[in-house]
């Protein structure tokens, strides 16, 4: 009995240190994705084209299919740092987006449309 229960935590421990180890490379994949779409992202926000809502992601504003194309993937990539960061903290998802939210808001340039709390929009001075 003793045996089998040892085997057991020997193969949730290696389990949980390989979902850890592939975590970690996947982070490192989203910030390498994040990072090289950022010209283009800011382009975007330059142009009004997209938004900083208020839950921490970016939200077409006009139907520019190019523009679409780099919200679908920030958000994607946004998803999975932020869903990280709340299990680390043992927070919910939707909480750490908001917060970030107010960050992103905060060190935004003038001109970049953002979402307020109440969900009213506004170019930012």
């Amino acid at each position: 009995m003793k045996t089998i229960f040892f085997r057991l935590l020997l193969i949730v421990g290696v389990f949980s240190f390989v979902t850890v180890s592939v975590r970690a490379e996947d982070l490192g994949a989203v910030k390498t994705r994040m990072t090289q779409r950022l010209a283009q992202l800011d382009q975007f926000k330059e142009k009004g084209a997209i938004g900083e809502n208020n839950r921490g992601m970016v939200e077409l504003r006009d139907a520019s299919p190019a523009a679409g194309d780099i919200v679908a993937g920030e958000n994607r990539d946004r998803e999975t740092v932020y869903e990280a960061i709340a299990q680390q903290q043992r927070v919910s998802v939707e909480t750490v987006g908001r917060a970030r939210a107010k960050q992103i808001a905060a060190g935004s340039a003038a001109g970049v449309w953002v979402q307020s709390e109440s969900g009213a929009w506004s170019n930012k001075k």
